[in-house]
């Protein structure tokens, strides 16, 4: 059982939140990550010449910075971190225009990523994942009263991956239907749903109105070859699915068809760190501002050529009322 304090951050004066708009709660992962950025191939074995960056990150965290930089609902968090680095995640997390509740763990430490950054064209990355106190999110960590005010509720897949977090995933998805709340979840990771299985995940995600997998996760879970088969099948499941491409765009697909498709927003990489999580926090910020999926989808691909244009996983400060370009 945790103890600890649960941080309440304010507006950092990033997004503007409507008059009147329901809130978007976004529960799920807080870590720092360790960006290397290495200009050449890997040398095991000895020194590999690399930028390196400490930022804050996490998909959960991610996620709810890039809806609170586009603007429109109110955004919060729920997340749990450690002692050793709560204060500056709860400040990083205000600064981006957030309402963060943070448990601090009495035990583990904050999750920290490694994120390892290729140089080259496609500014792909890998990573190694220490989840540290992110996974230990728990049901004690849930009430009902967080839903207050929230029109849309959104879970990071990485919860599914800890016996804490899918009993936590459960008891959210309960309060949200009881209240007639959405809930978006976003898978996560192929590497840990592979570890997961398929069967377990379509289980726990049951009452899920969007999902939002990456093309490689979407076919993870249906078996197909073809990403727009991937959406069309997981579509007669879910509600609706949107499927993230990265420079191949978006599919949106309902009822078994995709009803959409939406190209990328050319860009030359930097770094594709959090370009997932970036779609994803644009895209239900728009949903929930009222727009479509189509349109919220397009946005999703603007806010993810924007991430993959800069170091990092969260968007960039901008002023209070300013619109991303």
């Amino acid at each position: 059982m945790s103890t600890g304090r649960a941080a309440a951050g304010g507006d950092g004066g990033t997004g503007t939140p409507r008059a009147g708009a329901g809130a978007l709660l976004v529960v799920g992962d807080v870590v720092t990550d360790v960006v290397a950025r290495h200009p050449g191939p890997l040398a095991p074995g000895t020194d590999t010449a690399a930028v390196i960056r400490l930022l804050p990150g996490g998909a959960g965290a991610n996620v709810a910075c890039w809806a609170a930089y586009w603007g429109g609902p109110e955004v919060r968090l729920l997340g749990r971190v450690g002692a050793d680095t709560a204060a500056w995640h709860e400040r990083e997390l205000t600064a981006s225009g957030v309402r963060a509740r943070l448990v601090v763990d009495p035990e583990a430490p904050t999750g920290t990523v490694v994120c390892l950054v290729d140089g080259a064209a496609a500014a792909e990355r890998t990573f190694l994942t220490d989840s540290g106190a992110s996974l230990r999110l728990e049901p004690a960590d849930w009430s009902p009263a967080l839903l207050d005010g929230v029109t849309r509720l959104h879970l990071s897949g990485y919860l599914l991956f800890s016996g804490t977090g899918r009993a936590l995933v459960t008891a959210a998805v309960g309060s949200a239907r009881a209240r007639g709340v959405p809930v978006s979840l976003d898978p996560a990771s192929a590497g840990f749903l592979a570890t997961l299985g398929v069967e377990r995940f379509l289980a726990l995600t049951e009452g899920v109105d969007v999902l939002l997998p990456s093309r490689d996760e979407a076919c993870l879970l249906t078996g197909a070859a073809d990403p727009a088969d991937a959406a069309a099948a997981l579509s007669r499941r879910f509600p609706l699915v949107v499927a993230k491409g990265g420079r191949d765009g978006a599919l949106v697909a309902r009822s078994g068809a995709v009803c959409a498709r939406v190209p990328a927003r050319p860009v030359v990489p930097l770094d594709t760190t959090g370009a997932g999580d970036a779609f994803t926090g644009a895209f239900l910020a728009a949903l929930t501002d009222g727009a479509g999926p189509g349109t919220a989808a397009a946005d999703g691909c603007r806010a993810g050529a924007l991430a993959v244009a800069r170091v990092g996983a969260r968007p960039p400060r901008r002023a209070r009322g300013a619109v991303p370009s």
